[in-house]
């Protein structure tokens, strides 16, 4: 069990990234406050080959020293948009035909591990503000929301982990109808 050398890895460069099919999935960040939760997504994003992520509101953008930090250079590899108002971003995707899918606690939420994609369908899932969620207008304008079981005595999960939890979960069933 010896652990892998980076260069035993197999993974693409940038330009073998931007050429690769993309897992069906865009991310939109509803005004995320802490750059280094933006760099962490960006990071998972590129992990799952994830199409674009949207930036909107607060939400910083690079260039940014911080936001590097944790991206580690997925942002020269995830392809994203600043756009300022997120309900905006919402419309123009449900205009293309992508389902919106927010990640919060409401009700008549489905259980992350209960939702089951159609693998024709391309998806957009929304993360928000480390305080307030995500905005409830944007909850409202969503054709579905998912909300990840938690068991313990928190209330909610930080921004870059339920990314993790929901972008992986989410990848995983979606890829499997991805030839590749």
């Amino acid at each position: 069990m010896r652990k892998l050398a980076n260069s035993e890895l197999n993974r693409l460069d940038i330009e073998q990234f931007k050429k690769a099919e993309k897992t069906p999935l865009i991310v939109i960040l509803d005004n995320v406050r802490s750059l280094n939760n933006i760099g962490s997504v960006f990071r998972t994003c590129d992990a799952f080959l994830i199409e674009k992520i949207y930036l909107c509101g607060i939400t910083a953008t690079p260039p940014n020293k911080e936001i590097h930090k944790t991206a580690l250079g997925a942002t020269d590899s995830v392809a994203w948009e600043y756009v300022e108002n997120t309900l905006s971003a919402v419309e123009k995707l449900k205009e293309q035909g992508v389902y919106i899918i927010s990640i919060e606690q409401a009700e008549n939420s489905t259980m992350l591990n209960d939702f089951q994609p159609n693998g024709k369908q391309k998806y957009a899932i929304i993360f928000g503000n480390e305080v307030k969620g995500v905005e409830q207008e944007v909850v409202s304008a969503s054709d579905e929301v998912i909300e990840i079981p938690q068991y313990g005595t928190k209330h909610s999960l930080n921004i870059s982990v339920s990314a993790g939890i929901a972008i992986w979960e989410l990848a995983m069933k979606l890829r499997k109808h991805i030839i590749l």
